[in-house]
């Protein structure tokens, strides 16, 4: 097998370049989303374009029963990851009382636990192997408090804290963490999350396509934290120098709902 890299969410959005961009380095995939039709149709592109194989799983990560079928399938196929990408996960703009709990926790589950729980589940046999990536897809949002969005921003805070967290905890093993942060990006994200109208989507956004590429280089760098954009890091950086309370109000206004 050709460093296998298995990556949540790749039906769509950067999960899907993601895919494409692992392909072209000659990388075997391993493939999950909700939407098999999707999946497939990737996998005949990426095994014809590039001679690969790509295994696809139909499966709803919010599900912990889910998560471990499918460690296990993958455990039956004979496939090790070399590189962990969990991208699978969604916002939702809204105030947080007028909030959908089903929505939030569900939320909560995909762009958390399920990241969690996976990271458990393969590290210890990509330490054995003495090699591998993870990539942590969180976002830009990890750094300041998102109103209108508050579950989603403060679930991207825990994926860079945890990331930073095992990536010391990694050192020596051959084993490396890091974690993404784009900022708005063109993707299915807005139509889920219905944040098509705010002020923080609007402009020419970069392309899942350009994030992704990014992404692939920055994992196998092995760096800790990979803001894409110039202006997402310096905006990144400017976090540090505000009152949370002021953080948050730039937030609020940016993406107040209409």
């Amino acid at each position: 097998m050709a460093k296998p890299i298995l990556i949540t969410g790749a039906s769509s959005g950067i999960g899907y370049e993601l895919a494409r961009v692992c392909a072209a380095q000659h990388h075997d995939l391993v493939l999950i989303a909700r939407r098999e039709e999707r999946l497939l149709e990737l996998k005949a592109e990426l095994e014809a374009a590039h001679g690969v194989l790509v295994w696809t799983y139909r499966g709803d990560l919010t599900d912990a029963d889910t998560r471990q079928q499918f460690f296990d399938w993958t455990e039956f196929k004979g496939v090790t990851p070399y590189g962990l990408i969990n991208n699978a996960g969604f916002g939702d703009l809204t105030s947080f009382v007028d909030s959908s709990w089903e929505k939030q926790n569900a939320m909560l589950q995909l762009n958390i636990v399920a990241l969690t729980h996976l990271s458990r589940l393969y590290l210890p046999k990509m330490i054995a192997q003495g090699q591998g990536r993870i990539l942590n897809v969180a976002s830009t949002a990890a750094f300041l408090p998102g109103p209108y969005m508050a579950v989603y921003y403060a679930s991207k805070a825990y994926v860079l804290s945890f990331t930073h967290a095992i990536a010391a905890e990694l050192e020596g093993t051959g084993v490396t963490a890091t974690a993404l942060c784009p900022g708005p990006t063109q993707s299915e994200f807005q139509e889920r999350a219905e944040v098509k109208d705010v002020k923080l989507f609007e402009g020419n956004l970069p392309t899942a396509a350009d994030v992704a590429l990014y992404a692939y280089n920055a994992m196998e760098k092995g760096q800790r934290t990979a803001v894409h954009g110039t202006t997402n890091k310096v905006l990144s950086l400017a976090t540090r120098l505000l009152p949370r309370k002021n953080l948050a109000e730039v937030a609020k206004g940016l993406q107040k709902p209409a």
